[in-house]
């Protein structure tokens, strides 16, 4: 019989919950939180132009510290069934493997939590005068709009106050225990139009060209050097990611063309100063009659450094107790749900190794899934017999 962690997270991974689809998967929670005694919420979000999302949240406890586990059920689409060796949504194991969509990302993490404080909580008994809870969302591949920012809102107008959490996304890039994300770069993204004069290709005096105005805007944003980066964080980046013109005709000037960029920026800036910076860059470039337009996408999010010692430590501890590695403090990557959680406690995240999420094949080593059971629960011990409890 698989182990407690590797069971949970296989009956998950069974559970086709594609962005945004519930698929079972909070069922599957619901079912095994409840029967430990913890009270269960399935709450549903909306939002214009976005699609509804159910989420839970399950808490269990009304003493301090209250420490939240936060993560995502939803999973990206498996791409074609057949190129995969094992069903993206069977919840195989193989060669010590599990394989499925969201084997690491981030199903495996919910699991081993689940198995974590189950075990811990049995060990503890009547003695446990703590709160735990679980912020799951069905939302974090998708907009991220009616998932954990809305989440938390209600708990918050539901009288919950956490203390600390830990995201549970796949931080490790070689080796379980080899990082901590402390911290996160903010992210910001913006389209940029610049309108002219439809014409006849054969005419150019009758028309105004968009196209060399925004590749001179473009190249105003590329030749950038936002900072050097710090101890902290490494150097702010900023990418082109399209240049879109959607004109078929080889005899057609266009009207209008669009570049689009994201930059991840560190605490060197904030988000207005930042914006003030790319409004200034692409402002004195020289259009002539050229129309520009420039809009921020609202997903926007700022840059982090958690600096919660005792969180820190008792994760750090555990993890090296369990693997022999001591993690680094990492700010490294993308963006995660822990971009919204920094408004309402200390969150650090640590999880899986994440060499294979989003892949065909993604998979989870079934040791490491047990190991990280152990890191959680020797945490959750650690944590609750630290200076916080009862404050």
């Amino acid at each position: 019989m698989p182990s407690s962690a590797v069971a949970i997270a296989q009956n998950l991974i069974r559970c086709p919950s594609v962005t945004p689809n519930e698929g079972g998967a909070l069922t599957v929670l619901e079912e095994l939180l409840s029967a430990a005694g913890f009270t269960v919420s399935r709450v549903t979000f909306q939002d214009e132009d976005t699609p509804d999302v159910e989420n839970l949240f399950a808490t269990i406890g009304t003493g301090k510290p209250h420490f939240v586990f936060a993560g995502h059920t939803d999973v990206v689409p498996a791409g074609a069934e057949s190129d995969w060796s094992h069903g993206p949504f069977e919840g195989e194991i193989a060669d010590g493997y599990l394989f499925g969509r969201g084997a690491v990302d981030m199903k495996g993490g919910i699991a081993a939590f689940a198995a974590a404080a189950l075990d811990y909580l049995k060990d503890a008994g009547s003695g446990f005068q703590g709160a735990i809870s679980f912020l799951i969302t069905g939302d974090e591949e998708g907009p991220a709009v009616n998932g954990t920012a809305k989440l938390l809102e209600w708990a918050q107008a539901e009288g919950h106050v956490f203390d600390a959490c830990i995201v549970g996304e796949p931080t490790n890039p070689e080796k379980l225990g080899d990082a901590i994300k402390v911290g996160r770069r903010g992210s910001l993204s913006g389209v940029v139009t610049v309108t002219g004069v439809q014409g006849h290709a054969a005419y150019p005096h009758l028309a105004d060209n968009p196209i060399p105005g925004l590749v001179r805007l473009m190249a105003a944003l590329d030749a950038l050097e936002l900072d050097q980066g710090n101890e902290r964080f490494q150097p702010s980046n900023l990418e082109i990611v399209t240049l879109d013109v959607g004109n078929p005709a080889f005899n057609v000037i266009p009207a209008r063309a669009e570049g689009r960029f994201n930059i991840r920026y560190n605490d060197e800036w904030t988000l207005e100063s930042l914006k003030a910076k790319i409004l200034e860059t692409l402002e004195a470039v020289d259009l002539g009659d050229l129309k520009l337009d420039v809009q921020f996408k609202r997903d926007a999010s700022e840059s982090f450094l958690t600096r919660d010692e005792t969180l820190i430590a008792a994760l750090g501890d555990a993890v090296l107790a369990e693997t022999g590695r001591k993690p680094e403090l990492s700010t490294g990557g993308g963006t995660s749900d822990a971009r919204f959680i920094k408004n309402y406690c200390p969150v650090v995240e640590f999880g899986l190794v994440g060499q294979t999420m989003h892949k065909v094949d993604e998979c989870a080593s079934t040791s490491d899934l047990d190991q990280l059971a152990a890191i959680y629960k020797r945490f959750l011990t650690s944590y609750f017999a630290s200076g916080k409890a009862g404050d």
